[in-house]
């Protein structure tokens, strides 16, 4: 059965010939970690009636443990894993992991442990972060290319990683495998058009930290409240730079203008984005595929942002939303400012980015092309 055999049967429902069992990797499912959040959509999928999928919880999100308990955690948690595998038989292992040194220390680990044991190996890596750029010491780089190719399938975000990957070695096998969000209750909402005398409706949800842009977004708004535009914005989420953040609105004077949610979950982020025009997301921060931008998309909230990392393969500038240069403020500005004066472009802007969501970024279609990879690897 061929990949995309597997994928357009995933996709109608259609049981494939095996069903065996898949151990994956991730924090607590509890825990609030994207790496979770992926997990948890995969275990509630198609892709669960189709293997028999077991979780192995790994790092630190979700655990209440001192530095000696991690530190004995890292130790032993290649016997545990031994262990487990013994116990469960799974045919294939699924790393979820990120281009940084800890991750990689211990997902060696984990992969020597698998492949030990004759374990078929998958690396999911959830940053957009390329191979060359982790050691600098040709040593070092000689281990993560073993590791890479001692992976049976390589997965990333992006078409950029994928090329660095075969920049970095021609022979790994690496596939993109973009993110994908659970669109219900966001996709299938109606949405009006906006009226153009109305107040903007701004929107950012994400981990307060300067690399995301928020901190150029207040001083964009600045420059809008001073020419007379109306709007209000509404930030959602927590993070190392809120305080800062916080500072910055009343040293700008847009105490009325902004206001700041702290973490927002389940219906009330939901209801967020479908009540919002626009994201404001001018983030520099390599991270891969910003859940954000896709949740932005499918509930038709413009998003406005810049061109890094997987950003460019889900969204085209001018066609779902607006790409504007990392710490230009001025840019930003000038972004609201043209939406704000054209209803019927962030009409069919919304519209576009719907469709896009549709058509490539749902749990669905994440399930079918894991399903693929699953079936390739376990005959």
């Amino acid at each position: 059965m061929s990949d995309s055999t597997v994928i357009t049967a995933v996709a109608h429902g259609i049981s494939t010939p095996k069903k065996f069992k898949v151990v994956i990797f991730s924090p607590a499912l509890d825990a609030v970690s994207g790496v979770s959040t992926h997990v948890n959509m995969l275990l509630g999928s198609s892709l669960a009636k189709q293997f028999e999928l077991i979780h192995f919880q790994v790092g630190s999100e979700g655990r209440a443990e001192g530095g000696v308990q991690r530190l004995a955690r890292f130790v032993f948690s290649p016997l545990q894993l031994a262990v487990f595998l013994l116990r469960t038989r799974p045919r294939i292992v699924h790393i979820n992991t990120s281009m940084n040194h800890k991750a990689f220390w211990r997902d060696l680990s984990y992969l020597v442990v698998a492949r030990l044991f004759g374990r078929r190996v998958v690396n999911q890596f959830h940053s957009g972060s390329a191979p060359q750029s982790l050691f600098s010491n040709s040593l070092l780089s000689s281990l993560l290319k073993r590791f890479l190719l001692a992976s049976h399938a390589v997965t990333v975000l992006s078409s950029e990683a994928q090329r660095a990957h075969k920049a970095f070695d021609n022979r790994i096998a690496v596939e993109l495998v973009p993110n994908a969000i659970d669109t219900t209750g966001l996709l299938d909402e109606a949405r009006t058009q906006r009226m153009d005398r109305a107040p903007l409706k701004l929107v950012y949800v994400g981990r307060i930290v300067r690399s995301k842009g928020l901190f150029d977004s207040l001083e964009a708004l600045k420059q809008l409240k001073d020419e007379g535009l109306q709007f209000h914005l509404q930030v959602a989420g927590s993070g190392p730079d809120e305080g800062a953040a916080r500072a910055l609105i009343d040293s700008l004077g847009l105490a009325n203008e902004v206001t700041m949610l702290g973490p927002v979950f389940g219906e009330a982020k939901r209801k967020l984005w479908l009540e919002s025009d626009i994201q404001v997301f001018p983030t520099y921060h390599n991270e891969g595929l910003p859940y954000s931008i896709l949740e932005s998309m499918a509930a038709g909230c413009v998003p406005i942002t810049c061109s890094v990392a997987a950003i460019p393969d889900v969204m085209q500038d001018g066609v779902h939303g607006v790409f504007v240069p990392a710490h230009e403020p001025a840019a930003v500005a000038a972004a609201i400012r043209n939406l704000a004066a054209d209803s019927g472009a962030l009409f069919r802007m919304s519209q576009a980015g719907r469709q896009r969501i549709a058509e490539q970024y749902t749990v669905d279609r994440l399930a079918a092309r894991f399903a693929a990879i699953y079936m390739r690897l376990g005959r």
